[in-house]
């Protein structure tokens, strides 16, 4: 008899946005002559730009002949790639970071999920809620959640952090202690920030109960104002108790490329029940070889292109474009009279629905009166519940339309 992982039967029915794309689908098939806009999944549509394009033609090339031709490369990234990173990423920030201390991946939502591999089943786990629904259910899969209770919509041994309108979106210290904290700034869904001295406190509070802080910063190169740290190294003493997680998804929209990496600093460490202090760098590296192969070459060299002068120049073009179409929704959304919140330093937009409605009643609604797609805030937890997140990834053109459709939309 083969047993199963028994921790899946503790997974809600379905990852929310299967949800969504389902409900979508069914409406689309009963409504073939509706127009819908989506701006729900936060996937891009702007193509990748020239600089890219052209390094994995290039690399292509060479696969093709004889001395250019690759097979397996380091599972770590090739050094060009994470060369590029520490020059771009940290050194121009004033940040340390040594090029094995870098893991290249095939994506952020796979690195996020992977890294409990390395931790103990019975660490307490600490997360912002609403919250992007990956970190929870690995650790519900990993067997840290306990049971749920579908009255609270709750985990019982996972601790929530409540991130709402009512602590500005500022997370408070845990009042328990706790092992691991998942951090995602600028936030999805909420699309708010914190400033390095907001951090601060919770790099304190690691180093002071030993706990590590998973901090998830994919849309870091969408922060426009001048005193919000685009790393958590830049915050003092972080390199001690912090893994970074990058993503060139929305960077460069890589969402179907696929491309990110993780920072693990050599001084990190977790411990064994007796107390030894072993590094999560050499843990990750171990696991790394032993279930990944590597980032295929042409990806990686459309990646180290990111980082070219014409590259730069190419991707914050596309940035703008899409922090262009986060005014368009807010400002739009307050003209209709939402209250509203993101959208400056990030790519979502997180507004209040209207009173008397749940945040999946207001999916319906819009959908079913409106034909938008959005997504409801109960999906990403239960203090997202009252809330709901529109995304500024579409074109210009279906940000507009689906604004206006709003505006003259009769609630």
């Amino acid at each position: 008899m083969s047993y199963i992982n028994e921790n899946f039967l503790n997974l809600q029915e379905s990852y929310l946005f299967s949800t969504i794309a389902k409900k979508v689908a069914k409406y689309q098939e009963e409504n073939k002559d509706k127009k819908i806009i989506k701006l729900g999944i936060g996937d891009v549509t702007r193509p990748i730009v020239p600089a890219c394009i052209e390094a994995m033609h290039k690399a292509v090339d060479e696969m093709g002949t004889q001395e250019g031709f690759r097979g397996y490369g380091p599972e770590q990234g090739y050094e060009f790639l994470r060369k590029a990173i520490v020059e771009n990423d940290y050194k121009k920030r004033g940040i340390d970071i040594a090029e094995d201390e870098i893991f290249v991946s095939d994506g952020a939502k796979c690195d996020c999920g992977n890294i409990v591999d390395i931790f103990a089943e019975d660490n307490k786990v600490a997360i912002t809620d609403p919250v992007y629904p990956v970190y929870l259910d690995t650790n519900v899969m990993s067997g840290r959640s306990g049971k749920y209770d579908s009255k609270t919509g709750t985990y019982e041994n996972i601790v929530y952090l409540p991130v709402t309108s009512e602590n500005d979106f500022k997370p408070e210290l845990p009042k328990e202690k706790v092992d691991m904290i998942y951090l995602c700034f600028p936030n999805n869904p909420t699309g708010t920030v914190l400033t390095k001295e907001e951090l601060k406190k919770w790099v304190d509070y690691a180093k002071e109960n030993k706990a590590i802080i998973l901090y998830d910063s994919a849309y870091e190169s969408f922060i426009t104002e001048n005193d919000i740290p685009h790393s958590i190294y830049e915050v003092e003493g972080a390199k001690d108790v912090a893994i970074e997680f990058r993503s060139y998804s929305k960077t460069a929209g890589f969402t179907g490329v696929r491309c990110a990496y993780l920072v693990i600093p050599k001084q990190v460490t977790g411990y064994t029940k007796s107390g030894e202090e072993v590094p999560l760098n050499k843990l990750w590296n171990r696991r790394t070889c032993t279930k990944f192969n590597g980032t295929s070459y042409i990806v990686q060299r459309a990646a180290e292109a990111i980082y070219t002068k014409e590259g730069q120049k190419q991707i914050k073009e596309n940035i703008n474009y899409y922090l262009n179409n986060a005014k368009i929704i807010k400002e739009g959304l307050e003209e209709a009279g939402y209250t509203v919140y993101g959208g400056v330093n990030s790519p979502y937009v997180w507004l209040k629905v209207p009173e008397g409605l749940t945040s999946w009643e207001f999916f319906d609604k819009l959908l079913e009166e409106v034909n938008i797609v959005g997504t409801p805030g109960s999906g990403f937890g239960p203090h997202g519940e009252g809330y709901f997140r529109l995304t500024a990834f579409g074109t210009k053109e279906s940000t507009e339309e689906a604004i206006e459709r709003i505006k003259n939309w009769k609630k």
